[in-house]
């Protein structure tokens, strides 16, 4: 039996955090931490783009457009949708996160999902460097192992 995994690598990949500037005060955090995360695993800051989006509508379209240009092994998507009075959180949060699992099985490129759909802006404040950790760190942790593991995949390298 072959078994496959990947490990958190950077050295020698590209990367790409998209983040929502909506609830910029959460997700100026998790850019932060995904930064520290991409790093430490190796990835040399000049070799990682940030790229701000207005809301987290807009990061399918801007992880397409960055997927398509083929820079990139990895990207790490970050957001955060607070729940309000509306059902406008439901489109929202949805949306952006069937449109990043569509570009990233479309272009065969992993997209670390970073997206906070929290009920109280507490709630995105514990994941985005209080109690919960650090989401933003997380979802750049799964970006850099799902990098390496298509690379072994694809040299037969378990």
């Amino acid at each position: 039996m072959t078994e496959f995994t990947g490990t958190p690598a950077g050295a020698r990949r590209r990367f790409a955090i998209v983040a929502s500037r909506f609830n910029e005060p959460i997700t100026a955090k998790l850019v932060a931490g995904a930064l520290e995360a991409l790093t430490r695993h190796g990835a040399p800051p000049e070799d990682i783009d940030v790229v701000w989006v207005p809301g987290a509508w807009e990061l399918p379209i801007v992880a397409r457009r960055l997927l398509a240009t083929d820079r990139y092994d990895a990207l790490v998507a970050v957001g955060a949708v607070i729940r309000g009075e509306t059902p406008h959180f439901e489109y929202v949060a949805g949306e952006a996160a069937r449109g990043l699992a569509e570009a990233s099985a479309e272009y065969d490129c992993p997209i670390g999902f970073g997206v906070l759909t929290c009920d109280t802006m507490l709630q995105a404040e514990a994941r985005s460097g209080g109690a919960n950790g650090n989401k933003g760190w997380d979802a750049a942790l799964a970006a850099l192992e799902m990098a390496d593991l298509l690379d072994r995949l694809d040299s037969d390298e378990g």
